[in-house]
């Protein structure tokens, strides 16, 4: 509870806050990302592989590290959002989330009363299966972080969702964000970059966090200049592939 509570406070106080998306499923990996001094991950069940049995053991691995463990779900379905939670997840980072209307479903689901309507069951992991006092339980439970990623192109609704104060980050995945724009993959294209900056500044606006997806330092210096505090830098397996490379590249004797 205490590492996600200090992340909360960190944005607040407009710190930057970097962690990895993940598509690894060995818990090992999830442990060297938070002894390397990442401050979150974000464990990938939209793009990844990563089975609800499984999460909880990437959890464990994440906590252990002094890690926050974020779960990007696999898509807004009120199951969806909070079994990640009931697993002890610190957080849920919701894709494609289109509207503030949805959002405030997303919220009801990831929330209990009154914040929301979260189906109740103490005997979960988030509770330490039934073991946590009740009270402190629902009570902590509704601290977890809730990360919504906006991939379209409609501003109002960045605007409306940051008014929600249950919503800790408005996240942009640029990705997505460039096939919304009309130029999929072309994540540099000055009309992408012209729609993530108007993205920013509406939300910083509303003060309200913001979070990008970067795989390159120039990337990640550009949108810290810019007001963005949660980073995800890159894929585990990328900056896995890179590292092979660049460590292959050093000892293969060249021609």
């Amino acid at each position: 509870m205490k590492m996600k509570e200090g992340i909360r406070e960190r944005l607040r106080k407009g710190e930057v806050v970097f962690g990895v998306f993940c598509k690894t499923t060995d818990p090992n990996y999830i442990e060297i990302l938070g002894h390397s001094g990442f401050d979150f991950c974000i464990l990938d069940r939209e793009h990844g592989t990563v089975s609800l049995e499984r999460l909880p053991d990437l959890i464990r691995a994440a906590e252990c590290s002094g890690m926050v463990p974020v779960v990007r779900t696999p898509d807004s379905r009120a199951e969806s959002v909070s079994q990640p939670l009931d697993c002890g997840a610190g957080g849920v980072q919701v894709p494609q989330v289109g509207s503030a209307e949805e959002a405030r479903e997303i919220i009801r689901a990831a929330k209990f009363a009154p914040l929301g309507e979260r189906g109740v069951c103490r005997f979960v992991r988030g509770a330490q299966f039934s073991a946590m006092d009740r009270a402190d339980y629902f009570r902590k439970a509704n601290e977890a972080l809730l990360i919504l990623q906006l991939e379209r192109k409609d501003i109002r609704e960045y605007e409306a969702i940051a008014e929600l104060e249950a919503v800790d980050v408005l996240f942009i995945g640029p990705y997505d964000l460039s096939q919304a724009v009309g130029y999929p993959g072309q994540i540099e294209h000055p009309e992408v970059l012209a729609v993530m900056q108007r993205i920013v500044d509406a939300a910083r606006a509303k003060k309200k966090a913001v979070g990008v997806f970067a795989d390159t330092p120039e990337q990640v210096a550009r949108w810290i200049a810019a007001g963005v505090q949660y980073i995800a830098y890159s894929v585990d397996v990328g900056i896995f592939t890179a590292a092979c490379r660049r460590t292959l590249a050093a000892i293969r004797p060249q021609s």
